[in-house]
């Protein structure tokens, strides 16, 4: 990973100032260059400044909590985004991941497989289609809904859809193939990677936002379908 990562910069906020020190120590090992935020308002300033390719997001800071620090970093930037909480309340994650959080750890953890995540991220193909062995070059249209994979654009009627890094890449796997009915676990290999360790839920919050994006819902799905017992499949707009 460290080769990879040369050169590429990272922002640890954690107001526990010894672990985001450590975490900072380990991001260096690999390559990153690391600034260190204490409290949310710091955090949204180094982002603006610096451009991190990754940032590694506490949920509980002063200041701003880390969803409204996500959301305002989303403004300006589709680095990738992994929040830390404390709290094991599923509704903390839902909530991080609607404003555009990419992946999420619960406290404690194993630091090594934090840059084990932030690796797998890194390593994401950015043509997901080429993970099948069905790499596109044309936009892919889905009724009123284009897809470009080369360019990662995202139109709707013709208006821009703004997606996340990860938001992309799930829609983007899912119309390479748009007759096959994903797993969780096959979104999960398509996207994540084979050997990303985590919630498979993951898919779902990322599914649900998408959706919201393109303006469908649980009961009119036009272009991400549920297919009852199995996982999700394109529709046809």
């Amino acid at each position: 990973m460290s080769t990879s990562t040369h050169g590429r910069r990272a922002l640890v906020v954690d107001d526990e100032q010894a672990l985001a020190r450590v975490l900072a120590s380990y991001l260096e090992r690999e390559g990153f260059e690391v600034d260190l935020a204490f409290d949310g308002p710091s955090a949204v300033d180094l982002a603006r400044e610096h451009d991190p390719v990754v940032v590694v997001l506490d949920l509980g800071l002063p200041g701003l909590d880390g969803v409204e620090v996500c959301r305002q970093i989303r403004t300006f930037s589709d680095c990738y985004i992994l929040m830390l909480t404390a709290r094991a309340e599923e509704v903390d994650t839902l909530i991080g991941l609607s404003v555009g959080a990419d992946d999420y750890m619960t406290k404690p953890f194993s630091t090594r497989e934090l840059i084990a995540r932030i690796g797998a991220m890194l390593r994401r193909p950015r043509d997901a289609g080429s993970q099948h062995g069905t790499a596109h070059h044309a936009p892919l249209r889905f009724g009123a809904l284009s897809i470009d994979p080369l360019g990662r654009e995202v139109h709707l009627d013709g208006e821009a859809v703004a997606l996340t890094r990860t938001e992309f890449d799930v829609l983007a796997a899912l119309a390479a193939n748009p007759r096959r009915a994903f797993t969780r676990q096959a979104l999960i290999d398509a996207v994540w990677g084979q050997d990303w360790v985590g919630d498979g839920h993951l898919v779902d919050v990322h599914i649900l936002h998408v959706r919201q994006k393109l303006g469908d819902n649980a009961t009119d799905q036009k272009y991400v379908r549920t297919v009852r017992g199995v996982g999700y499949r394109m529709g046809r707009g």
